[in-house]
């Protein structure tokens, strides 16, 4: 399927080939009109948000006409962003989301996308996620989404993240390098590193978050927004959102030409594609949203991380009315 192709078919969302029956083209002409035509999401260096780059297209047919990408690392960088109003809305790791709203940063979390795109590598002294006690760790930085999740996983079961194990930070280029010669002992990834770590043989998998429970029963990547943007724009906020699930069904139920719109913003084609047919992108509907919100903020409380008990943060920081709607209209 070539990108003309791929564009006049994501037009067509009521396919019912799509799972998107139940969306009639030309539909949002019978909505209220849109607030504003101008929205800005993040980009990030890496895959697993990819139906935030298929959304681009989609986002036109709900009526945008000024679609716009902020550049930020993914984690806390991507919240501040949004916090900041540089972005309007984009996917991100849960937990920094959770951190920024305990700090009182403007930010509500919408809806689920996926799970499963954290994948823990380990050397020869690491089997388990207890065995990190004494060992060095490669992150991209202190508060990226890497440090997080793995603050989150050491939490679980009984390790202090910041008495346990020693960090360093390095690109992840570097890391995946530092691995494999044996100076750091793990190495927490999201696509494409977990597919080049596996290409190259470099390292085993300690921990699978789209297969090991608990991490596989709840979402990693959540859509936020900016709160203001939110009340301001909530046509704007429940289209654009629409735009993204219906992105992410398409990541999942067309994931070659998916992929090379991902390869078009220059990763590898075969990792993009490996992810989408890992990445379980159309059961967004099958996870519940605050349920996750739920456990990553007691991860985070018993790591000493955020202050505000899960219901503060729920209350405070999620409205999850379109993403019902949503499951609702863009039924199977």
């Amino acid at each position: 399927m070539n990108r003309r192709t791929f564009l006049r078919r994501t037009a067509l969302t009521g396919a019912v080939g799509f799972g998107l029956a139940g969306w009639r083209p030309g539909h949002a002409l019978a909505e209220p009109a849109l607030e504003t035509t101008r929205i800005k999401l993040i980009e990030i260096t890496g895959i697993c948000i990819a139906p935030q780059y298929v959304a681009e297209d989609l986002l036109r047919s709900e009526g945008f006409t000024d679609v716009g990408y902020f550049k930020a690392a993914a984690g806390i960088e991507t919240a501040n962003a949004i916090a900041a109003a540089k972005a309007d809305i984009s996917l991100n790791f849960v937990a920094p989301f959770v951190m920024r709203i305990d700090a009182g940063d403007p930010l509500v979390m919408l809806a689920g996308i996926h799970v499963g795109c954290f994948v823990l590598f380990g050397g020869e002294r690491v089997h388990a996620i207890r065995d990190l006690k004494g060992k060095t760790v490669g992150i991209q930085a202190l508060g990226s989404s890497q440090h997080v999740f793995l603050a989150s996983m050491m939490a679980y079961v009984g390790l202090d993240a910041k008495k346990d194990v020693r960090w360093e930070e390095h690109p992840s280029a570097d890391s995946m390098r530092y691995l494999a010669e044996g100076r750091i002992d793990a190495f927490l990834g999201f696509p494409p590193d977990p597919q080049e770590l596996r290409a190259r043989k470099i390292g085993h998998v300690v921990v699978d978050s789209g297969i090991d429970r608990p991490w596989s029963q709840y979402f990693c990547c959540m859509v936020g927004a900016n709160r203001e943007f939110m009340r301001r724009y909530p046509v704007a906020t429940k289209r654009a959102l629409r735009a993204v699930l219906k992105a992410s069904n398409l990541c999942a139920l067309e994931p070659q030409p998916a992929a090379r719109r991902i390869a078009d913003r220059g990763y590898n084609y075969e990792y993009a594609l490996e992810t989408l047919k890992d990445i379980p992108y159309n059961r967004w509907r099958d996870y519940d949203a605050e349920d996750t919100v739920r456990f990553y903020a007691l991860r985070l409380h018993e790591a000493g991380i955020v202050k505000s008990n899960p219901q503060k943060i729920i209350a405070q920081g999620t409205d999850w009315r379109s993403f019902n709607e949503l499951k609702k209209e863009l039924k199977q």
